[in-house]
């Protein structure tokens, strides 16, 4: 793992001196991006949340719990009428019912639970496979553990995974498999025949699978969401992370949970009461109740975000974009090939001060980016905001 010293002036003698656990890191782009948004008065198409409110039932159900005092610490590992929510939702959905007690914790945000799950397994010196484009957490939490992160790149243009290059990236160091399905930033979901290949290359080994199923809820046109929990031999090895943010609208309030079997529970909930304790009480108490009370909001979720997808492909359609295709998740990437010849991180500034639009370029998303002339747009967005957006970048 590379480390750089910094230095910084002392009022009482001389210079400190540390060194960073992460020299990569910065602002992330999703900050650098909604900050220029701002400056310039662009449409924000950047950072992946929504620009309209949670359902009025869940917002009515917090302050029924904030007015009846459930304003001091929730247990650690999660309300009880929450842990018993997801198990039935889990079971309704995959077949699998997790143990409330033993196998579900909830946390303060799924960014939070990704990091719980890495500190909690994979130790000095081990191995820990990713899928480039990623997300930007998993390798900072990698490398604060003494570990490595083992880049793979999905598949261009289907953003799949070449299973064999993942049989020839294993060795005896890898400690955990990382996957994102739908995956985000490309939208690709995993299939059926994905998860047999991973639990046969698993199969007989130490290696542990992190699967980051935020976007579980939001699988277009007639595909089911293939989580690991369908596959029993996968489920037994797997951490399954979730996020109330993403399939609520409300990605603010920073709630998300993890499943896994009782053993990888155990050493989950060691760092999770040690990163966070516990995550804000009211909120569990409102989404036990309105899990219960209003099922049909996930349920219906993929239509209403395929809606959206579809709404803003049509307003795109006469730009000089191309757009790839989108199976899941609310993002459409883009190319802009037709438009301008530069990388991806230039035409971004470009596209946000001159273009009056804010997107995500793909190059903070690898390791070793392959020059692609993709950007990032969220359609999770109320239909002004798409065509206020379609309307600038139409003119391009």
């Amino acid at each position: 793992m590379t480390r750089a010293t910094l230095s910084f002036g002392h009022p009482y003698g001389k210079a400190m001196k540390i060194d960073t656990k992460l020299p990569k890191v910065g602002t992330t782009i999703f900050t650098v991006m909604s900050r220029l948004a701002a400056e310039h008065r662009a449409v924000n198409l950047g950072q992946g949340f929504p620009d309209f409110e949670p359902p009025q039932g869940l917002r009515d159900a917090l302050t029924r719990a904030m007015n009846s005092g459930k304003n001091q610490y929730a247990p650690m590992h999660g309300v009880a009428a929450l842990r018993e929510a997801i198990a039935g939702k889990t079971e309704k959905l995959y077949g699998h019912r997790p143990d409330m007690e033993a196998e579900i914790t909830v946390t303060s945000g799924a960014t939070e639970a990704l990091f719980s799950a890495i500190a909690a397994v994979v130790r000095t010196g081990e191995e820990v496979i990713v899928f480039d484009p990623a997300y930007d957490s998993y390798e900072p939490a990698i490398e604060l553990q003494g570990a490595r992160a083992v880049h793979i790149p999905l598949r261009t243009p289907s953003f799949s995974i070449d299973w064999q290059r993942v049989r020839d990236a294993i060795t005896p160091k890898t400690r955990m498999i990382i996957i994102n399905s739908p995956h985000n930033p490309s939208g690709a979901v995993l299939g059926a025949d994905d998860l047999a290949a991973l639990a046969d290359i698993v199969r007989n080994t130490d290696i542990v699978v992190l699967a980051d199923e935020v976007y579980e809820h939001i699988v277009y046109d007639g595909r089911r969401h293939e989580s690991v929990l369908r596959h029993p031999e996968l489920a037994a090895r797997s951490i399954v992370i979730s996020s109330f943010g993403k399939t609520y609208h409300c990605t603010g309030w920073k709630l998300g949970y993890a499943i896994a079997p009782k053993a990888l529970s155990a050493e989950f909930r060691k760092v999770h009461q040690y990163l966070t304790f516990c995550s804000f009480h009211p909120e569990q108490v409102a989404f036990a109740d309105f899990l219960v009370s209003d099922p049909q909001h996930y349920q219906e979720l993929p239509a209403f975000y395929q809606a959206k997808r579809d709404r803003f492909r049509a307003l795109l359609a006469p730009s000089r974009f191309k757009l790839l295709d989108v199976a899941g998740g609310f993002f459409q990437l883009v190319d802009y090939a037709a438009i301008r010849d530069e990388d991806d991180l230039a035409f971004s500034r470009w596209l946000v001060t001159e273009g009056g639009v804010a997107a995500i370029p793909l190059t903070p998303f690898y390791a070793n980016a392959p020059g692609t002339r993709l950007l990032r747009l969220c359609f999770a967005k109320s239909d002004a905001t798409m065509e206020a957006a379609a309307e600038r970048l139409c003119r391009l």
